[in-house]
């Protein structure tokens, strides 16, 4: 665990400083909103790593996976959303359990994978549902698409 938050450290900082000497060079001929994203402080590689926690912090709690029933009462954008949010999740979780393979180290909580997964597979349930149950049929052959690439 703790070579893994050196690695992953060493890879932050690495986009850090190429992140903010692209930003340094971009500020000068970017439009404000391009400047505004670039100067924001934000990198996307962080987003692959979990936050870091200082010894004090209490072990995190990690919740069950989405039942059927709760995400029937969702609306399609929120279960779009929401299936990003457990993209992002699973991709995290993937590259984490990668990284702590390849250093011979234990996976921490590799519980929280299968939850995500069957959440997301709960998600793509759900729309199919929906999908069936639309009365204009290219209206649903359209859904049965989007839903079979996700």
């Amino acid at each position: 665990m703790f070579l893994t938050r050196i690695i992953g450290r060493s890879f932050l900082a690495a986009a850090r400083s190429q992140s903010t000497t692209a930003a340094a060079r971009s500020h000068s001929t970017a439009t404000a909103a391009g400047a505004s994203t670039a100067t924001s402080g934000h990198n996307p590689l962080e987003e692959f790593f979990e936050k870091e926690r200082t010894p004090d912090d209490q072990k995190p709690v990690y919740g069950r996976s989405w039942k059927a029933c709760e995400l029937r009462l969702k609306s399609w954008d929120d279960l779009q959303k929401l299936w990003f949010v457990l993209l992002k999740e699973k991709n995290m979780l993937m590259t984490q359990r990668q990284m702590l393979h390849a250093q011979n180290l234990r996976f921490p909580n590799p519980e929280r994978i299968p939850k995500v997964r069957k959440s997301m597979c709960r998600i793509k349930h759900v729309l199919t549902e929906r999908a069936i149950d639309e009365a204009d049929p290219r209206r649903s052959a359209e859904m049965k698409r989007m839903i079979n690439t996700l």
